[in-house]
């Protein structure tokens, strides 16, 4: 379908260049008990926003575009805990399908992506 066609009937083609990988890391300190209350916070306001935990300190989205993505990096601003270092990376959905992972030694298969978005 042509791209003239495709913008007449409202379908979106989105690239593996577009689509875009939302990797949350963190340091939290947890030494007091309001320090692993503020930790835990932030880690359930992440799945809230529908990030999956990678490992521990690690919380991985998928989102449609760099527009989404400040819409979640602003929701996680709004929720820093005072203390502790975070990082978010932004990549591209074809940079996700280049990582490679290993578990006990063995090198795992590709996580595999999840489906396309339907776009309205």
């Amino acid at each position: 379908m042509s791209v003239s066609k495709r913008a007449n009937t409202g379908a979106r083609h989105l690239s593996g260049y577009q689509i875009l990988w939302i990797l949350v890391t963190f340091d939290l300190p947890v030494e007091t008990k309001a320090q692993r209350k503020a930790a835990t916070q932030f880690r359930q306001h992440l799945l809230d926003l529908g990030f999956e935990m990678s490992q521990f300190s690690n919380y991985m989205r998928f989102c449609k575009g760099k527009e989404q993505f400040e819409t979640y990096v602003n929701r996680i601003e709004a929720a820093l805990p005072e203390w502790g270092n975070i990082y978010i990376y932004q990549f591209t959905d074809r940079q996700y399908e280049n990582i490679i992972r290993f578990c006990d030694q063995s090198r795992k298969r590709q996580k595999k992506n999840p489906n396309q978005l339907a776009l309205f």
